[in-house]
């Protein structure tokens, strides 16, 4: 028996495990709360919980943090191929013993993300309708979502106003305008995929490199070195 085979399929699986115990908790965590808000709070609704942090349930049809860009449906489509190339990755690399588990934590966490939003975009246009406030969505309502397959629309609610200000009136181009940090609402998604994209570039930039040279079938300058944790 080949103890280094052997050795390699175990970490593998050990891996493969973590990865996905990670990106299904987040993912069960996300699709939690947002069905929460969105069935507990109106359109609009912003509860504090401190003074910097605060629950206010919104809608967009784009991006992270709002952000919106391209047609509804190719933002969809395109965000259901990134998860399913992510995941690609994963595999691929989820046997080297030079690639540090914390890699495959943001990996975890950036797929965990995108498909996060998936089902919102996906699902809720289906399974929600969108009455007008005070009143709050009802799950499964008798006469149909507010909207058809792949055209739901995502649910935020994370909003830290940290501080604000007004900028001086001799200040050129935003003298006397408001200004506040942070204005952008959010989800746990989008935070997962934040987090996720950081650890890679202040931690484990390396770990990349290694990773994309051996799916291009470049050998690496490091070797193969024993399994980091």
């Amino acid at each position: 028996m080949d103890l280094n085979s052997t050795g390699s399929s175990r970490r593998a699986v050990h891996a493969g495990w973590m990865v996905a115990i990670i990106t299904v908790a987040v993912i069960v965590l996300d699709q939690i709360v947002k069905i929460w808000v969105k069935t507990s709070f109106y359109l609009g609704e912003d509860l504090p919980l401190t003074s910097w942090w605060h629950l206010k349930f919104i809608e967009n049809n784009g991006m992270a943090f709002g952000i919106e860009l391209w047609s509804k449906f190719l933002l969809t489509f395109g965000r259901i191929a990134a998860v399913a190339l992510f995941i690609w990755f994963v595999v691929r690399i989820i046997t080297l013993a030079n690639i540090r588990r914390g890699f495959l934590v943001a990996m975890a966490l950036i797929i965990a993300g995108a498909a996060g939003n998936i089902f919102d975009c996906v699902f809720y246009g289906e399974i929600f309708n969108n009455p007008m406030p005070p009143a709050v969505a009802e799950m499964f309502p008798p006469g149909g979502g507010y909207s058809t397959w792949f055209e739901g629309r995502v649910v935020d609610m994370m909003y830290f106003p940290l501080f604000e200000f007004r900028w001086p009136e001799w200040m050129p181009f935003v003298g006397g305008e408001y200004f506040e940090f942070f204005q952008y609402i959010f989800n746990i998604a989008d935070a997962s995929i934040c987090i996720g994209v950081g650890l890679l570039i202040f931690f484990y930039s390396r770990d990349f490199s290694i990773a994309i040279a051996h799916v291009g079938g470049k050998e690496t300058a490091d070797g193969e070195k024993s399994w980091k944790k």
